[in-house]
């Protein structure tokens, strides 16, 4: 069981990595643009917001791998409880979707983690 909480987590820290690149590199281009559904102009107006969005979801990657790294219940715990609220948040505030996409996962990957202890 803590092999599969493990990748889960790694699917979550993948996730956010992918978070990152859409927002720090790819918010501006067509890709970006339409997958989060932006007029270049507005894509551009936002950019740097996207592009601070970014780093932070790189941050909760990086905590995720470091969890994992290191063996720790804790650190995977609190940055999956991290994302968790992120999703909620984000869905209260922005998109419903981001529940699903960001704090799904996250809820899984924490639900494998707990049980797995």
């Amino acid at each position: 069981m803590p092999v599969l909480a493990n990748v889960f987590v790694a699917f979550v820290a993948f996730l956010h990595v992918g978070f990152l690149v859409l927002e720090m590199f790819l918010w501006t281009k067509p890709t970006g643009r339409r997958i989060f559904g932006l007029t270049r102009e507005l894509a551009e107006a936002s950019k740097a917001l996207a592009m601070n969005q970014g780093l932070y979801n790189g941050f909760l990657a990086a905590g995720l791998v470091w969890g994992i790294v290191a063996g720790s219940f804790d650190v995977k715990v609190f940055f999956l409880a991290c994302v968790i609220i992120a999703g909620i948040f984000g869905a209260l505030t922005a998109k419903r979707s981001i529940l699903f996409v960001q704090g799904l996962p996250a809820a899984i990957a924490l639900a494998l983690v707990l049980v797995a202890r």
